[in-house]
């Protein structure tokens, strides 16, 4: 039959209490070569919570670069253009707790950062995280208060780097796809696709 578990102590009968080097490797500001990581991620992810417990996890890619580290304990990176639905932006609204995750391409280690988030316009910062011309309106700062680097196991289990292991083309569903089979539309996949092409085009940031 299948047990539940629902304490800590329950876990730590199937777990072991990890070693006090990686249980206190948590740090409470950007140190130099973990901002030196942050500036060369073109992609991280953000976690946020709504006020009744719902979570999300949106992906955000730009430049290296894009996420300033204002200070030592400060993060900041501009909202571009997307779908207006706005889930992490009314997330913060309600509670601005954070995480996020830091990805560089080609590296197995992440940076993941905890903090608490604010959405600010005018800010005099926001002319640096133009690209092609265009400033972001709108900017989320994150205060830092956990800051930890996190191991390469997912990426060798996963062979994710390793373009050997990827999926042949054709044998995952297109977007197109998945908007149809979620949707019901009638719309073909490829007319989808091809909408969808022609908005990251025109819209990129």
């Amino acid at each position: 039959m299948t047990r539940v578990l629902h304490s800590e102590d329950e876990l730590r009968e199937f777990v072991e209490a990890p070693h006090h080097t990686i249980a206190d490797k948590a740090i409470d500001h950007v140190d130099a070569e973990s901002r030196r990581f942050i500036e060369a991620s073109p992609f991280f992810l953000l976690a946020t919570a709504a006020d009744d417990g719902s979570c999300d996890v949106s992906p955000r890619g730009d430049t290296p670069g894009s996420v300033l580290v204002l200070d030592d304990r400060t993060l900041a990176f501009g909202d571009r253009k997307g779908n207006r639905r706005l889930d992490s932006l009314r997330n913060i609204l309600r509670q601005p707790r954070v995480g996020m995750l830091f990805l560089v391409p080609g590296t197995g280690e992440t940076l993941r950062v905890n903090g608490t988030a604010r959405i600010v316009a005018d800010a005099p910062y926001l002319p640096r995280l133009a690209v092609q011309g265009v400033a972001p309106q709108l900017a989320v700062e994150v205060g830092v208060e956990e800051l930890f680097l996190h191991c390469a196991k997912a990426f060798a289990r996963s062979a994710l780097w390793r373009p050997a292991t990827w999926p042949a083309a054709g044998t995952v569903p297109t977007a197109g796809q998945i908007a149809r089979s979620q949707s019901g539309t009638t719309t073909p996949a490829s007319v989808i696709d091809a909408a969808l092409r022609e908005d990251e085009r025109v819209n990129q940031y």
